[in-house]
């Protein structure tokens, strides 16, 4: 998975980290459970504040 997958990236968080809740995360923490994610290969120098907010709010879409 890349920056850009972000549906994806959405789904691995939730089955990954079922007990958190995206809305407290800030977007550091976001960002390293996302380059923790084995199945992840994206550059981390690649990732900005709009990304994250598109991660964050598919994640709180799937976790609902």
């Amino acid at each position: 998975m890349r920056w850009t997958d972000v549906n994806d990236i959405a789904i691995e968080l939730a089955d990954t980290y079922p007990d958190t809740d995206p809305l407290t995360l800030n977007f550091v923490d976001l960002r390293d459970k996302i380059l923790a994610l084995p199945d992840f290969d994206g550059d981390p120098n690649h990732c900005g504040e709009k990304i994250l907010e598109a991660i964050q709010a598919a994640w709180i879409e799937e976790a609902e």
